[in-house]
């Protein structure tokens, strides 16, 4: 399963780049031949995708991120009028242009419904209705638009994770609530999905997220190893959280006699949690030590990368924790 892009690049001091195409390739390579206006290629790249919908989600918002798709969505929306792969693509490039300033929010969210209509079982234009509503709509629009992307695809993990940011973001006085909304979320959810779902992780994500949304608030520092409350209490439940889903990803490609059992029906199942997942949030707990041994773990298959921080900048931590893990061996 293909985790959602950040929601737009990243760039650090010694000037490399993070790019939200993570490990798909092939999508690096029709999001470059769309900039140059070969629409072409990304109408064969969705076909290809189909109604993998958090692939298509994600394929699609990276899609939309280059500053010229937009017009090239157009041009290809002229040519076929009725696609509902060009109307998503112009949606999601209209919800991103919006975010930048250079769109309004009621056209982006005409966009969404013309694609919507155009896909009516699609929960991307949904998603990015869910992700303009983070930034200019009410808490009911953005029930609204989640309900719709659960109503066609329940386990969509980019909408589950936006939502939880969301709903992180609600601050009520002048300090935490350990009882907070956020967690109930996180906990349901995580309770709804399949045992195989990255969602599995989402109560650990739903830790992280309440403390940015309170160091943004003032009420945590910005570095929670500073944070005595964070360290204690807090981290007890995060862990807790963590150990409650903690079960490892991988599948055991040979058993001990060396026969087969990835296709067989005694193949170990896919389990709860994607360790990539976890890693991740340590990394925005800045918890570079335990993310570190993590990342270590996991090896070359590090794949998954935060997506709902926009405040951090998830390339220098990713590397920070290597440093630190490459220190240690």
């Amino acid at each position: 399963m293909t985790p959602p892009p950040p929601l737009g690049r990243h760039r650090n001091k010694d000037g490399l780049t993070f790019d939200p195409a993570l490990d798909d390739t092939e999508l690096a390579t029709v999001r470059d031949a769309l900039a140059r206006g070969r629409w072409a290629d990304a109408r064969q790249l969705l076909a290809r995708t189909g109604d993998d919908w958090d692939r298509r989600g994600h394929r699609l918002v990276v899609l939309a991120e280059a500053p010229t798709s937009a017009t090239w969505a157009r041009d290809w929306l002229l040519a076929e009028p009725d696609s509902p792969d060009a109307a998503t693509l112009l949606a999601c490039a209209g919800v991103l242009r919006c975010l930048a300033g250079k769109e309004t929010p009621e056209t982006a969210h005409a966009l969404c419904l013309a694609a919507a209509r155009l896909a009516p079982r699609d929960p991307t234009p949904w998603l990015a209705v869910l992700i303009l509503a983070r930034r200019t709509g009410t808490a009911d629009e953005r029930v609204r638009a989640f309900d719709q992307v659960r109503a066609r695809h329940r386990d969509h993990h980019h909408a589950h994770h936006l939502m939880a940011a969301c709903l992180a973001e609600r601050q009520e006085g002048d300090r935490d609530d350990p009882l907070h909304e956020v967690y109930d979320f996180a906990a349901w959810a995580a309770e709804q999905a399949p045992a195989d779902s990255p969602l599995a992780v989402l109560p650990v994500v739903a830790h992280a997220e309440r403390y940015r949304a309170l160091a943004r608030a003032g009420l945590e520092p910005g570095d929670p190893a500073r944070s005595a409350h964070w360290t204690t209490r807090r981290a007890r439940q995060v862990m807790k959280a963590a150990f409650d889903w903690w079960l490892e990803w991988d599948i055991d490609e040979d058993t001990a006699d060396g026969t087969d059992t990835t296709t067989a029906a005694t193949a170990h199942p896919r389990r709860k949690v994607d360790l990539n997942y976890l890693a991740h949030a340590k990394l925005h707990e800045g918890r570079l030590a335990e993310a570190a041994a993590l990342l270590t773990r996991i090896g070359p298959h590090v794949t998954r990368v935060p997506w709902t921080y926009p405040d951090r900048d998830p390339a220098a931590a990713f590397r920070a924790a290597r440093r630190t893990a490459l220190g240690a061996t």
